[in-house]
């Protein structure tokens, strides 16, 4: 009789292979015995060989069925492997997965995330694009952005908040800039200026956030350049165009540019990092949200 070998044939023979022992592997895939031992002489059929060695008190391998359980599990892996994919492919998982960010959070831990992502889901595109909070808002509502990292308030009812982190501030001065001694001479240091803040029509919030800093410090702002990123702040303060005031989540970046940084923690002012996505996430957005925050609150910002 021609028995053509069934992918039940390498299931049992596996689940065999590792109990060897009938009865219990029986058990383990909700069969009786005898089903079981009939399918798996039929895989022996089938192949001309003798895989089990079988008396009253032990099941063991053969040398063959020693290399047909090497065989069975690569091609149980692959067959699970290719089941993955084709998931993926039929719930549109090889499409893309836009993310919107604002340049004034750092993108090391973004990057973290992503190369683990694609380790998941290799066949997804992800796009990131830098805009502002309120465009981003805007954006995610529309449909146009999956993800956005921003500054709260977000200020949306259709879309989903998680927090990430509150991030405080510091000066940011140029090489040989005045230091300060203490908290209290960091006010009169700073109203020397010149600033160079962000641009109030396109980070509003932030902006106002910087101005109270300075109201709180004794002094109004001198604001001489405005910028939409912090790349661009960054590199007026390092060429001596004025001062700024930044995220303390930035002082690596800042340090590194040779510029130096005051922390301004002893000042009851800061922000909260958020990421937003719409309510009806799908798997790779899900994934995403919960990795990203996960990897927040297992490190040190």
């Amino acid at each position: 009789m021609l028995v053509y070998m069934e992918l039940r044939h390498l299931v049992y023979f596996k689940m065999v292979a590792e109990e060897l022992h009938f009865r219990n592997a029986a058990a383990k895939l909700f069969i009786s015995q005898p089903p079981l031992s009939r399918q798996i002489r039929e895989l022996e059929e089938e192949l001309g060989a003798v895989l089990f060695e079988r008396n009253n008190k032990r099941v063991a391998l053969t040398p063959a069925g020693a290399y047909f359980k090497v065989l069975t599990d690569e091609i149980l892996s692959r067959l699970n492997e290719g089941k993955q994919v084709v998931r993926q492919l039929h719930e549109n998982l090889s499409g893309e997965l836009k993310i919107g960010y604002i340049s004034s959070t750092g993108q090391s831990q973004l990057m973290t995330v992503l190369h683990r992502m694609h380790e998941v889901f290799p066949f997804l595109k992800v796009k990131l694009y830098e805009v502002p909070t309120v465009k981003q808002v805007a954006a995610l509502e529309e449909g146009k952005l999956d993800i956005g990292i921003m500054r709260a308030p977000v200020g949306s009812e259709k879309l989903e908040v998680t927090s990430l982190f509150r991030d405080g501030f510091i000066a940011v001065t140029p090489p040989g800039w005045p230091q300060p001694e203490g908290p209290e001479t960091i006010g009169p240091l700073l109203k020397q200026g010149p600033f160079i803040f962000f641009n109030s029509d396109y980070a509003p919030v932030y902006h106002q956030k910087l101005v109270e800093i300075c109201h709180r410090l004794g002094f109004v702002p001198a604001i001489t350049h405005e910028a939409n990123t912090v790349h661009s702040i960054l590199q007026l303060v390092a060429h001596g165009a004025g001062i700024s005031i930044l995220p303390a989540s930035l002082s690596s970046q800042v340090q590194a540019l040779g510029l130096s940084c005051w922390a301004l923690a002893h000042l009851p002012v800061d922000t909260e990092i958020v990421m937003v996505c719409r309510k009806d996430k799908n798997e790779a957005v899900t994934w995403f949200v919960e990795n990203y925050r996960d990897f927040f609150k297992s490190s040190t910002i």
